[in-house]
């Protein structure tokens, strides 16, 4: 069987060019009233190493995975070397020119089974999720079904999408409400999805935007993050794709680290002791608007340096 290929979304919001883009389209496009809470923070676009390592931790743990495509805007890590294992995709290769450029992850990752080549199986990763303990793929990939990953705590409960909620929240209520539309004895989960990798497949996306069409539509009209218009492969699609039976929900309590949180230190202490033994974790940068040389966004780089000090093949030699 083919190897399962990975798929990555990554930006540098260092990046001068890019800056101008973004300030160009906050200029045009960007509406405050719609803005979904957190998302236009530099948070979201901060490049704390996080892709560096987290190819490290894919070499280290799951070696035998297919090709690496890394979605981004015209950009490629400075440290990253010309591999034929990895493959940059421009975001011009996936979205049209009319709707460039884009700064909303949920309108780049409805395009990603559109990616060139791609394998049938492929596992999406944020690049703040990691792996952290040996692969084993027939965990993911099932003859019978995926693995979706709900958090133990419940969702906030609302009827209607909600300006202040974040796009985890909304998405959900979007679910409930298309998801009951289609399959009478629907019965909607109240947990979030887990920030966790994503095993998927790429015929299973083409099924889903055949029958989301407008949904699909809509999440690509987005430039920015909006409130009123919630991602669709990080919620809707999981439980769709648990409606269908092509996955099965778990709880899973897995490691979440909040770089802002008060106690970030204590959630770093338990990735160093887990590390090795946790099937996943995410590094989530929560620190927003803060100066990129705030100590505890350097605590991600230094923790991430301890576990993770053997560079991969896909990086230049020498560089910082």
């Amino acid at each position: 069987m083919d190897k399962v290929d990975i798929v990555y979304l990554w930006v540098n919001g260092a990046d001068p060019v890019w800056q101008r883009k973004r300030q160009g389209a906050q200029q045009q496009k960007l509406d405050p009233s719609e803005l979904a809470q957190y998302g236009n923070v530099a948070g979201r676009y901060r490049d704390n190493g996080e892709l560096r390592y987290n190819l490290r931790a894919l070499e280290r743990f799951f070696p035998d995975h297919g090709q690496i495509y890394i979605v981004t805007d015209a950009q490629k890590p400075a440290w990253l070397n010309d591999h034929p294992g990895v493959t940059l995709i421009d975001h011009a290769e996936l979205i049209p020119e009319h709707a460039l450029p884009v700064f909303d992850a949920g309108h780049i990752e409805s395009y990603l089974h559109h990616i060139p080549k791609l394998s049938e199986r492929f596992i999406y990763l944020n690049d703040d999720i990691f792996f952290g303990a040996p692969v084993c793929l027939t965990d993911w990939f099932k003859p019978e079904s995926l693995p979706v990953f709900f958090d133990t705590q419940a969702a906030p409960e609302h009827n209607e999408i909600q300006p202040n909620e974040t796009a985890l929240v909304n998405a959900s209520i979007l679910s409930k409400h298309w998801l009951g539309r289609q399959f009478s004895n629907y019965q909607h989960r109240p947990w979030l999805c887990a920030h966790s990798p994503r095993a998927l497949l790429k015929s299973v996306m083409a099924e889903l935007e055949s029958e989301a069409a407008e949904l699909f539509a809509a999440v690509r009209s987005t430039t920015f993050r909006s409130w009123q218009i919630p991602p669709i492969i990080s919620d809707l699609l999981l439980r769709w794709m648990i409606c269908k039976g092509y996955a099965t929900a778990h709880q899973q309590q897995a490691l979440y680290i909040s770089s802002c949180d008060t106690e970030a230190e204590q959630q770093f202490a338990a990735l160093r002791s887990q590390f090795g033994a946790l099937p996943f974790f995410c590094i989530n940068d929560t620190c927003d608007d803060c100066p990129d040389h705030d100590p505890r966004l350097q605590a991600v780089e230094q923790v991430l340096q301890q576990l993770l000090p053997q560079p991969s093949r896909f990086e230049i030699p020498g560089t910082v």
